[in-house]
């Protein structure tokens, strides 16, 4: 049985994170106010502070996405039967996850529609209208929207029936085009995840069996938890002309002839919740990036009910809320003690104290969350200090999440030698690898990990495939994952 956390003045109610990493983590969610359960199984509502979170993560992204060239757009939520049908490959992968609507109005529909899994169907059926000449391209259309996989084992965040996204459409008059847009959006989502969640990501190639139905090449972004697990962080695809062709999405060249065009698509999911989360948390429950987090500053009076701290706070409120997100916590019916851990439990990076004592001297303690480190500072240069602060914390935390990944990847020359990686040190094995689905069909049988991707740096570990023995092809990345 794990220590009690209130030995140690924690949140109260957290589970271990040692003991049992799945109840830790729900434990955050909901006292945290991330989220909590509803009625409607397998789905969560997101509460203000989570969804705050969300909202952050988009701000950033959609300045990313439009800076090069993306719109936004929002197509229906509901997509015919006979559109879906259209793409084979691209049915078959998602049949096992989709929901249909039969009936209406009290009468059973003449034609079925499911609930967007994803829209890939729908836009290529607009461009199909839409596009003309060689002129109209490229179309770079985005959207924020909510789409519904019938999820067998949910978790919030990480893999709810529905959840919040955005997904990507374009069309491209090349294939090169359409391939450079595709690493491009790779990169962005890289760069969001390393610069605003804190979070090292790993960058490749998905293999044959793990790309995406439809896709002729899919690209990832991995990120290891705490707990040695990878989760598959964003994706972007190269469809080629998989769908152009059957949805007819055609256009007249510079030639004067038609031609297909090319297509890709790529999405990131409020699952990068329960990345910062599994990533960055601790027995003190959450711990926010300050780029993301919804409060960066929270400011405690101390001794509160004795003159002039009150007001001081409201000063030092006004003063940083001109740089920074800052909140006052000026409750009465609360103990100090009682706000220090809730803040803690929050994950704002920064907390400022200011009572009697410090107010005499000009002075206020910053106590940052992500070490407990302690300082005073003077109040006059206190909005420089955090400024720096934060960027500490920033640069802080994403070494020690580097430092988890460095610990937890080993390489292996055996498929026993991978097995016994993952059963004393989860995470990322290493490995050489012939290609071929047998033997990546054999490592998920014995083990229990999938292939999380054949990364874009490749290293030479042998010659040999660590399953089989046969030739090696490529370096690939093995892990059990969320």
């Amino acid at each position: 049985m794990g220590k009690n956390n209130n030995d140690n003045n924690f949140v109260k109610e957290i589970t271990n994170i040692e003991d049992d990493f799945a109840k830790w983590y729900t434990d955050i969610v909901l006292k945290a106010e991330l989220a909590d359960y509803t009625d409607t199984k397998g789905c969560i509502a997101i509460k203000p502070y989570g969804y705050s979170i969300w909202e952050n993560i988009q701000k950033y992204m959609d300045e990313r996405f439009k800076q090069t060239g993306v719109e936004n757009v929002y197509f229906p939520v509901l997509i015919s039967e006979n559109l879906l049908k259209k793409e084979e490959d691209h049915i078959e992968g998602f049949a096992p996850e989709v929901a249909w609507v039969t009936n209406a109005g009290g009468e059973d529909l003449d034609e079925k529609y499911c609930i967007r899994p994803t829209s890939e169907t729908m836009f290529s059926t607009l461009y199909s209208k839409w596009l003309n000449s060689w002129r109209d391209l490229p179309m770079v259309y985005n959207q924020w929207c909510n789409v519904l996989r019938w999820e067998k084992e949910t978790r919030p965040f990480l893999r709810s029936r529905e959840f919040l996204w955005q997904e990507g459409h374009t069309i491209h008059e090349t294939a090169e085009e359409a391939k450079a847009r595709t690493i491009q959006m790779l990169e962005i989502y890289a760069e969001t995840i390393e610069n605003l969640l804190a979070i090292p990501v790993l960058k490749g190639i998905k293999t044959e069996k793990e790309k995406f139905a439809g896709a002729e090449e899919t690209y990832t972004v991995e990120c290891l938890m705490h707990d040695g697990r990878a989760l598959q962080s964003a994706t972007s695809h190269y469809f080629g002309q998989n769908f152009t062709k059957p949805f007819n999405v055609k256009f007249q060249n510079r030639e004067g002839k038609e031609e297909y065009a090319y297509q890709t698509s790529w999405g990131a999911t409020t699952r990068l919740i329960g990345a910062i989360i599994m990533a960055h948390g601790d027995n003190r429950g959450l711990k926010l990036p300050p780029k993301v987090a919804p409060i960066q500053v929270v400011i405690i009076p101390i001794a509160g009910h004795k003159e002039g701290v009150l007001e001081k706070s409201n000063e030092l409120f006004e003063s940083l809320k001109k740089d920074f997100r800052v909140k006052l916590d000026d409750r009465d019916n609360y103990s100090t003690g009682f706000k220090f851990n809730d803040w803690e439990m929050r994950g704002v990076p920064i907390r400022v104290e200011i009572g009697p004592r410090d107010i005499e001297n000009g002075v206020a303690v910053v106590v940052r969350r992500d070490n407990g480190e302690k300082e005073t500072v003077e109040i006059s240069k206190l909005n420089d200090r955090i400024k720096e602060l934060l960027e500490e914390i920033h640069n802080n935390m994403f070494n020690e999440c580097l430092k988890n990944r460095e610990v937890r990847t080993t390489v292996a020359y055996s498929l026993d030698e991978i097995l016994k990686n993952l059963n004393t040190n989860q995470g990322y094995v290493k490995t050489m690898w012939c290609e071929s689905l047998e033997c990546e069909n054999k490592v998920k049988e014995i083990t229990g990990a999938h292939s999380r991707c054949i990364p874009f740096e490749q290293e030479n570990l042998d010659n040999k495939c660590a399953i089989c023995g046969k030739t090696a092809k490529k370096m690939i990345v093995w892990g059990r994952q969320y």
